[in-house]
């Protein structure tokens, strides 16, 4: 069962998705407003059970980000040994991972199309696993670590790579444009610690591979992002933690080659889906 937050002339929904349309779940549960909720009260069992032969609500709809008022977004950086590399700065594996916030505004849905600033031309595309936290926990042992997680979806960290140089020590305003990238299209409920041990991420322009890698190579894996972070905050349902992308963004390339309207980026994993956003620039 797959779920997702959805509008229809302008009204927001969630529920579950199936290949003939959306079954709305929203009006079925009072006390869960949002799709937040229901995580937050560990609902996405009794969503599935409500969803069980109900009928299609929407055929029509549009996909929103996934979990548009989720509460705090943390994203690990530079994941994967050959991305380390790329930074050509020869350090060794870093002891301990990189973190920064993004927030929920600058997540767009699947469907949708990334929005290139006119600040600034350089967006480049990041695919990545997004894990939803489910259950809280402070300084959370890697073997309890997966017990946390409620769901998993995908995500696009879009960036304005410019942006993130305009500091020394944080990249936070390279990585909130309005709609630079985006989550979903759906939360996967979490059941079995196979869906990440053998996930593959998958990332296309233009249907030309990109990024193509393992989360087994993860240089701080799932578990340890967990362990680390919960050092020094409470994890609370609804949390979201992106993973980490593989080699192979846009600015790596030689020559570097950023997104631009028209292009269609596609980020793929094994057991959860495909993420699919076009890209245009802001109207202002």
């Amino acid at each position: 069962m797959k779920f997702a937050t959805y509008s229809v002339d302008g009204q927001t929904y969630y529920g579950a998705v199936t290949d003939k349309g959306m079954i709305a779940l929203n009006t079925d549960f009072p006390q869960w407003p949002t799709l937040l909720d229901a995580v937050q009260a560990d609902g996405l069992a009794a969503l599935g059970q409500a969803a069980d032969g109900k009928p299609v609500s929407h055929q029509e709809y549009q996909f929103e980000m996934v979990l548009p008022n989720a509460p705090r977004i943390l994203c690990v950086g530079v994941n994967f040994p050959d991305r380390n590399a790329e930074y050509k700065d020869g350090s060794e594996q870093p002891k301990y991972m990189s973190l920064f916030p993004r927030f929920a505004s600058g997540f767009t849905g699947h469907d949708r199309p990334l929005i290139r600033p006119p600040e600034n031309e350089t967006l480049d595309y990041e695919g990545e696993v997004a894990i939803v936290i489910g259950k809280s926990g402070r300084r959370i042992s890697q073997d309890d670590a997966y017990d946390h997680i409620a769901a998993l979806t995908l995500c696009n960290e879009g960036t304005i790579r410019d942006w993130v140089r305009h500091a020394k020590f944080n990249v936070t305003q390279g990585k909130n444009w309005d709609c630079s990238g985006a989550i979903g299209p759906w939360l996967v409920p979490f059941t079995d610690a196979k869906q990440l041990d053998d996930a593959r991420i998958i990332t296309r322009v233009n249907g030309e591979v990109r990024q193509d890698d393992v989360l087994s190579r993860m240089m701080h894996p799932i578990r340890r992002e967990i362990e680390y972070i919960s050092t020094f905050m409470t994890l609370q349902p609804g949390d979201i933690i992106v993973t980490g992308t593989p080699t192979g963004s846009g600015a790596r390339l030689d020559p570097p080659q950023y997104l631009k309207p028209g292009d269609v980026v596609e980020v793929e994993v094994n057991g959860i889906g495909v993420l699919r956003n076009t890209v245009e620039d802001e109207v202002v």
